[in-house]
């Protein structure tokens, strides 16, 4: 079993990106569902913060520098679940 492309959706602002260490996280296969085992007004919060800080929705103490052209591809694609393709009116 392989669990894959939740970045993405973490850095769109998914709940994914709320995830904290210690957390509970059901992989339903059958689904093909993964789901966060916090309560709603604990997600509230931790999405409330997030919003709220200076860089909101990015890795924290990222120490790799991103290249121009990789932060305009990020501008322009899609997510990787819709294909990641180059979509000019985002």
């Amino acid at each position: 079993m392989a669990v894959g492309h939740i970045s993405p959706e973490a850095a769109a602002g998914g709940v994914i990106g709320l995830v904290e260490d210690g957390d509970r996280i059901v992989i339903d296969v059958q689904e093909r569902a993964l789901r966060l085992m916090v309560d709603g007004d604990v997600l509230a919060e931790r999405r409330a913060k997030m919003d709220a800080s200076e860089r909101p929705w990015q890795p924290v103490d990222r120490q790799r520098p991103v290249a121009k052209s990789l932060r305009a591809y990020a501008r322009m694609a899609t997510s990787a679940a819709t294909g990641a393709v180059r979509d000019p009116h985002r």
